[in-house]
Formats: structure tokens, sequence, C-alpha cells
């Protein structure tokens, strides 16, 4: 079977509201359709790389070869999984964890979207606080690192809900304009005082070594 060679497509993320893993050809599609109908307001950009700014179909298309080419560029040394998000069956979003030298730096990074209509109703947070628990309780991560623009406050407000401290603020040029960045930083001590969301994790101890991690 696939999942014998590539075992992190065997990896299940489960909280009391959604269902987190690696897509289906057909979940691909259904993912990749979700993104070209919009992830944000059309009047702000909260991606560094503005993506979102292409035709539909582009979008579309960007969405599977992004997806194909983190599997096919994966590593032990330097990885990123990008997790289709469930709600009831239907795909909602994606979430993604990545790191490089996991075993020596202990660090995990993450980014998300969601799709436009499933905004507002807490998606955002708890499918971040779920690889957030495989990070920490999987991984053994001893620090999580995430990024949002200052306008973007959903972001910043997840991240500040989950235990998130300031780590720096950076600017950059998006669309032309220049926009602020801000830095979070979330240690182990933090994400155990503010963890809430149960999680569990089902298909990890064959993707240890895939994730740079002893067996």
């Amino acid at each position: 079977m696939l999942v014998d060679h590539f075992p992190p497509l065997g990896l299940r993320l489960t909280t009391p509201r959604l269902e987190l893993r690696l897509p289906s050809p057909e979940e691909l599609a259904a993912l990749a359709d979700l993104a070209a109908e919009g992830v944000h307001d059309p009047e702000t950009m909260p991606f560094l790389v503005p993506w979102t700014d292409r035709p539909p179909a582009e979008v579309a298309r960007g969405v599977i070869q992004h997806h194909w080419r983190n599997l096919a560029e994966w590593t032990p040394e330097k990885w990123e999984l990008d997790l289709t998000v469930f709600h009831e069956g239907e795909v909602v979003g994606q979430q993604s964890l990545w790191a490089q030298d996991l075993l020596v730096l202990r660090q995990v990074k993450t980014g998300s979207w969601l799709g436009r209509r499933h905004h507002g109703r807490g998606i955002g947070t708890e499918m971040r606080a779920a690889v957030l628990h495989l990070a920490f309780a999987g991984l053994d991560a001893e620090e999580a690192a995430s990024v949002a623009f200052e306008a973007n406050h959903a972001s910043n407000a997840v991240s500040r809900k989950l235990g998130y401290q300031p780590n720096g603020v950076e600017r950059h040029v998006v669309r032309g304009a220049m926009t602020v960045e801000q830095r979070y930083r979330l240690t182990r001590a933090d994400w155990e005082r503010h963890r809430t969301v149960p999680v569990t994790i089902e298909g990890l101890a064959p993707c240890r070594t895939m994730l740079g991690l002893p067996r």
C-alpha cells in the first residue's frame, strides 16, 4: 500500500469537531475549489506571497502544485506537513506544520488558511490547537513559531488565545505597500497552560523517521 512507502499518509488528528489529514486526490481537488472561492476579504492580503491575487483557476492549480511540491521535496531534515481540515466530512481549509532539523532545533512553525465561508466559527483556533498538540505531545518540540500581519486580526487573536507571546516585528512590502508582520513564539510551558482542546493522534509511530526523529 502507498502508506507503507509514505507513512504520513496514515497520520490523522482529531478534535471534537475536526479531522486533519493528508487528502486523497479528490479531496485535494475539493481543497483547491475552496481556495478558488475565496480565502479572505479581497481588500486585504494576509499572505507574504500574495497567491490568492491570481485568477481562481490559477489559485486552485497553485494549491495542488504546492501540496505535491512539498510532498516531493520532503526529507527528514526539512519537511512541511500540509493537512487538509475536515468539519463534518466537508473540506474547510488547510493547516500546515513544518520544521527543519527538528531533532536538534526542537522548533516547529505553523501556517493555515480557511475557506472564507467557514470563518468566524472557531475552526481556526481548533485546527491550530490540533497541530500544536502533534508538535508538543507527539514530536517533543520545545517551541512553536507563527507570524501574522498586524491587520490579520483573526490570526493574531488565535495566537494570543493559544498562549503565544510576541516575539518581534518585521516590515515587508506586499501589494506595493509596507506591511508589518507580528512574530509569535509559544513555549512548551505556555502551551501546557493554555491547552483546552482535546486532540487524538493516530498513525504517528511509522512517521517518526520521516519527521527526523528516532523510532
